[in-house]
């Protein structure tokens, strides 16, 4: 159910077509079966020539109509179908654009990606079997109107039989579904398992009780319970699927060896009962085949759900002008509260009074854990306060205005993205000069925008991800800890000449860092200690500008 909604809220028309074809497709099935059984019990030499041909011509009709609907009925949900997914990976992707970055973190990087690939994966194929199950429901409908037609007892004997089998299928459903639902927890879990062993290779490689712990306690075990839950639900649809046809085959012994001694039923009546029957052993086959794809779907759309991702933003396609005259961003009394996932300790950031101006270098400094990252989030607008306000030029930052005030930074976090090409940056200058200067130009060539490798140690990752911020051009720059992976050269260079370029072009740049070496070469230098400010201080020799 949760998947035909999934589909009727894509395209109730599409979906309407589709079924109804579908279910004339199967309805003309069934008419075929009444006409062969009526045909098989008719003496062919005995009938009037006339007969004959009536049922040749409606034989004909119903083959015809059954073909084109089963394929208009296929094809009009398989294309629709398509569309519906693909429509879900673009939804899902943009709610997570539209969700904030504590949630997303809350979430977790493991299970996002498991819900854009396994669980996209089986919505569709679940989907793919839909035109099938649709004309297969049709047969069996067709049938059961057929069956009618023949003996009324019959059809209540079957309606029995069938209200019997769906309350114990229904049972193994239900118990499969809740076993695949614990296994597709698991899979979260072994899916973060699989990254660190991925990001950990090395560290696992040097340590060989780490490597063993690892294995069994984490990965083996993780995989086990995978394994099991999984198991265990696919079984009970494996059940089901027997149990489906001894219900199948225990209606047609009671049928052709049972009802005669109950009611009178003609030879001929019991053969249409028997050919109707046989016919519907595919069908019925094809029903409870899929219903290990349908739960699994049901499953994925469920887990959907439990993200609580934000409803879809519209793309915004024209945001106001950037503040390039602005002269003060103030942070007034800005709080943020969240949870650590270390230790699921309560921290508190704040209440931080700041005001930077442009063409400021600003240090910031302090112990881990001490809340510049965070504080660096919460300024770039990526993290939205639990109190207090900030203010650009005088405006204050509202959730209406958020993205308009995000674009004022470029930033380069410790835990950095390099993506492969230019994005978003097809106007931009020239980066050649930029590539050469960062002494890259011998290693990475930019041809239509894409960088010819990024595959490159870190500090030669991160100097690629300097040029995008160069060629960004923003008002703002925030760099977290930019010259820790970088040899002394380059740490230099980057203190003494990249820093002061950018505060010379009247940009603020504010630096995590701990290179206290070079701390005297800061306007301003800030230091945090448990989510508060210990102290700012204005070096001597620097113009506060406060």
């Amino acid at each position: 159910m949760d998947l035909l909604a999934f589909l009727l809220r894509s395209s109730w028309q599409s979906v309407a077509v589709a079924l109804v074809t579908g279910f004339v497709s199967g309805g003309c099935s069934a008419g075929l079966i009444a006409l062969i059984s009526l045909t098989l019990a008719t003496d062919a030499g005995s009938g009037p020539a006339g007969s004959m041909a009536g049922l040749a011509w409606a034989f004909g009709l119903l083959v015809a109509v059954a073909l084109v609907t089963g394929i208009i009925s296929r094809v009009v949900l398989v294309q629709f179908s398509q569309r519906a997914v693909f429509a879900l990976q673009l939804r899902l992707s943009r709610q997570i654009l539209a969700t904030e970055l504590s949630r997303l973190e809350q979430v977790g990087l493991p299970r996002l990606l498991a819900v854009l690939t396994e669980d996209i994966q089986t919505i569709s194929a679940a989907v793919s079997t839909l035109p099938l199950l649709c004309v297969n429901l049709a047969v069996v409908a067709g049938c059961m109107v057929y069956i009618s037609w023949l003996s009324w007892q019959v059809l209540g004997l079957v309606l029995a039989l069938a209200l019997v089998a769906s309350l114990s299928c229904g049972l193994l459903l239900r118990a499969g579904r809740r076993f695949l639902a614990v296994a597709r927890d698991r899979q979260d879990r072994l899916f973060q398992h699989f990254r660190t062993l991925v990001q950990g290779i090395k560290e696992l490689k040097l340590h060989s009780d780490r490597q063993q712990d690892f294995l069994s306690a984490d990965l083996e075990t993780t995989a086990r319970q995978f394994r099991h839950y999984s198991s265990r639900g696919l079984s009970l649809f494996a059940v089901l699927d027997s149990w489906g046809k001894l219900i199948y085959f225990f209606a047609v012994g009671l049928v052709l060896f049972v009802l005669p001694s109950w009611v009178s039923v003609d030879a001929q009546t019991r053969f249409g009962y028997a050919l109707t029957f046989t016919f519907l052993l595919g069908p019925m086959e094809g029903l409870v085949a899929k219903l290990p794809v349908l739960g699994q779907a049901s499953v994925a759309l469920q887990n959907i759900k439990t993200l609580g991702l934000e409803a879809e933003a519209e793309p915004d396609r024209s945001l106001p002008p950037l503040a390039t005259h602005w002269q003060t961003l103030e942070l007034i009394g800005l709080t943020h509260t969240y949870r650590s996932s270390d230790d699921d300790r309560e921290f508190s950031l704040g209440p931080i009074d700041l005001t930077l101006k442009p063409g400021q270098l600003v240090f910031l400094i302090g112990g881990n854990g001490s809340g510049k990252s965070t504080l660096a989030k919460l300024i770039t607008g990526l993290y939205w306060p639990t109190g207090g306000e900030i203010r650009l030029a005088g405006q204050p930052v509202t959730l209406q205005n958020r993205r308009w005030y995000q674009q004022h930074f470029s930033t380069i976090f410790a835990d950095f993205y390099l993506f492969e090409r230019l994005v978003g940056l097809s106007a931009a200058q020239d980066p050649q000069p930029y590539l050469k200067q960062l002494q890259l130009d011998h290693k990475v060539r930019i041809e239509g925008g894409h960088f010819s490798t990024i595959d490159l140690s870190q500090g030669q990752r991160k100097r690629l991800a300097l040029l995008t911020a160069y060629l960004e051009d923003r008002p703002i720059y925030l760099f977290d800890e930019w010259a820790a992976d970088q040899d002394p050269h380059f740490r230099e260079l980057f203190y003494t000449q990249f820093l002061p370029d950018l505060v010379a072009q009247g940009k603020t740049a504010i630096v995590i860092s701990h290179d206290d070496h070079y701390f005297d070469l800061a306007d301003r230098v800030i230091k945090l200690n448990y989510g508060q400010i210990e102290y700012d201080k204005t070096l001597a020799g620097h113009s506060t500008q406060l």
